[in-house]
């Protein structure tokens, strides 16, 4: 784990002042960069030492075949491994013949910085070597927003004593040694040696790689030039063999005299185009690179993200490490989605090989709500690289004897890649995520021509799924049984409540869409009597409750399984699917993540105040998180239901999920459900953001220890700025002419927000909150707070 505070607090900067080989994978993927399309784990630049090197490309993957025991019909047969890729992050210095390398020598000073504005990674470092050689390295790296082929690396040195003889290395290098992969499923299978060569290139100054991967057949290019700037006479020089291209860059220094080396670096893959086209694309985007220069790059870099946090920055007063944390994880969803253009959005981005690269549920229900308020051509995007595996989940679908589409629990590219059926084939929900998805996004946008173009159909294709997979019981109810939902620990389940109420939305959107959209539905087969059949299923849909502890049941007879002995489970058993078999866990009240109090969130409409307020008391003693994802929703219903200290932990927690390691599994990539938690948790739970009937509502109320929460939405092409205080939020839309008028709702009361002036209206005292909430013994969020917050 990574020690408190490894990180100074700052609101712009995430900040390493010394090198701690502790924890150095952990800090590769905090400072990873990437654009949705390239991916660069934080590396040094010289390569070694390394915690887990990493470059990635968006859905360039290798299929390995799926173990199992005993085989099953319907089982997966194959499953898919986000690939290493050529990794041109390297530069290798050696100084009068001596390798700069931190372990040797002496390491004077060390410093990194993630700078949030600027979408940099800048190193800074003196190193004396062991003849006694002082140099100062200065580098700077970026992913491109605005050129999503291209990445650029400014590499300078400075002799501090001389004449110094200077030789940088610099490479393109495939099938790096990768460390070995952990137990922990959650962990990426390590695939030796993927890539086979096929075409290797050197120039003057440069050079490219080709390679195709051994049994998925994708095809990757990767190319680099370098403009060497020096104030004596400079060689430089190529050469290139199968599986790495160097260019060798030699110079003498004298004292304050300086290196400096720009390096390009560009990427692309293809399953279809040929090598020569793909070479030329590369090569474009290499021209392009160049032609901008390094301050090109640099500022178009700025200018993109000037406008992003112009939209989507949220402002903190009160706890200094929630205002560098929501920024931090804002600015990783960012790189996770800006241009992943019609690829998925995984669940630790590009950030490291966690869980294979497999995109979830998670990007649907955490990741884009996020996006969709601050980003929203992202989520348009995302929704269409789901689209384009709808054939895929319909023959899904129709391998399980089901009618529709059956969207893949975990995926890359498409089919269904868990070996784990309970999980991977169980876990429907994913239709009705999508759907969500799908929905928020056209309300938020007005976007219907999306709508029209892919919605409609992903909306009758998951209703088919529910009506196909569901039944109607003899007195009229119906139920979808043998389920799992968001909480693994409750598998093959009948009518787990958040299941049978996403699925409810699910069915009465899609009627409503078709409605719209009779000619295009007609086209799709839908009759007015499906329709009719999907509406009677949402309106009959059984939803369990338990009348003597007056609480919904997660399950269909939760209430009964026998509790699980949480006194008598030590904190090193934790995570419990580490140390427990899912036998045990399956048949008893304990919930690894929220599940019944997401669905409170999600689907808030469907319950009382007083049931938010019992159901959430019941489950919070019974809730693990044993997952990344249940903090946020903790957080945002601890602050409905009347608890705010408690939610500002949670919040803390979610927020904090990375940059403290407080899983330990940071090392293999961020959590990016739960950096996108962050946001959530303030914008929805202290922000009080719904959209249920389709009006924008708030309901805001802050915990003690913040003093002022301010963050921007998009909706329906206007922009609304929220700033709450304690005792008053303010209303005001940024754009819009005179007449602009958004109605809202703040605490159920209507409101008109015009672009003329701000509307400031009374926050409304808290209910008192009752006796304090009990955890699992051992899983209360007691996360460290900030001495002035104690």
């Amino acid at each position: 784990m990574i020690r408190e505070r490894a990180y100074p607090v700052e609101p712009w900067h995430v900040r390493e002042t010394r090198l701690d080989m502790d924890v150095l994978a952990q800090s590769e993927s905090v400072f990873a960069l990437s654009n949705g399309h390239v991916g660069l784990r934080g590396n040094l630049d010289e390569g070694e030492p390394h915690g887990l090197p990493g470059t990635y490309l968006n859905s360039f993957y290798e299929l390995r075949p799926l173990p199992y025991a005993e085989a099953g019909f319907g089982f997966p047969e194959s499953g898919q491994t986000v690939v290493n890729v050529t990794n041109g992050k390297l530069l290798r210095l050696l100084v009068d013949d001596e390798p700069l390398d931190v372990r040797y020598g002496e390491l004077i000073s060390h410093e990194r910085v993630l700078d949030l504005r600027a979408g940099t990674l800048h190193r800074e470092l003196h190193w004396r070597s062991p003849a006694g050689r002082d140099v100062k390295v200065r580098s700077t790296r970026l992913v491109s927003f605005t050129q999503r082929a291209v990445a650029a690396i400014l590499y300078e040195v400075e002799a501090l004593e001389g004449p110094l003889r200077l030789i940088v290395q610099s490479e393109l290098v495939a099938n790096e040694t990768l460390p070995p992969q952990s137990k922990d499923p959650r962990v990426a299978a390590v695939l030796e040696s993927p890539l086979q060569a096929e075409e290797q290139l050197t120039t003057d100054d440069g050079g490219l790689l080709i390679h195709r991967t051994k049994v998925s057949g994708l095809r990757v290019a990767a190319a680099m030039a370098h403009d060497v700037d020096a104030p004596e006479r400079v060689t430089i020089e190529s050469e290139g063999y199968e599986d790495w291209v160097r260019t060798t860059i030699g110079c003498v220094l004298k004292p304050g005299q300086k290196l400096r080396v720009v390096k390009y670096l560009t990427y692309g893959w293809s399953s279809r185009r040929s090598l020569p086209a793909l070479r030329d694309q590369v090569g474009a985007a290499l021209a392009a690179a160049r032609l901008d220069g390094w301050d090109g790059l640099r500022r178009e870099q700025r200018e993109y993200l000037d406008e992003f946090w112009d939209a989507a920055d949220v402002r903190v007063e009160g706890d200094p490490e929630v205002q560098q944390a929501v920024r931090f994880g804002l600015f990783h969803v960012l790189q996770a989605g800006a241009r992943a253009e019609r690829r998925p959005i995984a669940a630790k981005g590009l950030t490291g090989p966690g869980y294979d690269g497999h995109a979830f549920w998670d990007t649907e229900m955490f990741v884009l709500p996020v996006l969709t308020y601050t980003q929203p051509g992202a989520v348009r995007d995302a929704l269409h690289w789901r689209y384009s595996t709808l054939g895929q989940a319909q023959e899904r679908a129709r391998t399980l004897n089901l009618s529709g589409a059956a969207f893949p629990w975990r995926t890359i590219e498409g089919p269904e890649s868990s070996a784990y059926w309970p999980a991977g084939t169980a876990a429907f929900h994913i239709a009705a995520d999508i759907a969500d998805a799908l929905r928020r996004y056209v309300l938020v946008t007005g976007d219907r021509a999306l709508e029209e173009e892919i919605g409609l159909e992903l909306l009758v294709e998951t209703a088919r799924l529910w009506r196909s997979l569901g039944h109607h019981d003899r007195t009229g109810r119906f139920h979808i049984d043998g389920v799992t939902g968001p909480d693994e620990y409750t598998a093959v389940k009948n009518d787990n409540v958040y299941t049978n109420l996403m699925a409810q939305r699910n069915l009465l959107t899609a009627a409503d869409c078709a409605m719209r959209h009779r000619d295009q539905a007609q086209d799709l087969g839908v009759t007015e009597e499906e329709a009719a059949a999907w509406r009677d299923a949402a309106n009959a849909m059984h939803v369990p409750y338990d009348p003597e502890f007056e609480v919904h049941g997660q399950v269909e007879g939760f209430t009964r399984l026998q509790e699980w002995d949480f006194e008598h489970t030590p904190p090193e058993k934790y995570p419990l699917l580490l140390h427990y078999p899912y036998f045990d866990l399956y048949r008893k009240q304990v919930v690894k993540q929220a599940d019944l109090v997401l669905a409170m969130h999600w689907r808030g409409d469907a319950f009382s105040d007083g049931e938010k307020m019992r159901n959430f008391n019941y489950y919070e003693r019974r809730t693990v998180r044993d997952s990344s994802l249940s903090a946020c929703t903790q957080a945002v219903m601890a602050a409905e239901v009347g608890h705010p200290e408690l939610a500002h932990r949670y919040l803390r927690e979610a927020a904090l999920m990375d940059l403290h390691d407080l899983n330990e599994n940071t090392r293999d990539g961020v959590h990016m459900a739960s950096l996108a938690g962050a946001w959530i948790a303030l914008v929805a739970g202290f922000g009080g953001l719904r959209d249920h009937d389709g009006t924008l509502s708030f309901s805001p109320r802050l915990s003690s220890r913040l003093s002022r929460l301010e963050f921007s939405l998009q909706w329906q092409s206007m922009r609304l700025r929220v700033d709450v205080r304690p005792h008053q939020t303010t209303y005001s839309l940024r754009n819009g002419g005179p007449d602009t008028v958004l109605e809202l709702r703040h605490h159920g009361e209507p409101l008109r927000v015009t672009s003329a002036q701000p509307v400031t209206v009374p926050v409304p005292p808290a209910h008192p909150s009752g006796p304090q909430l009990e955890q699992p013994p051992g899983r209360a969020p007691l996360l460290h707070l900030p001495e002035n917050m104690t």
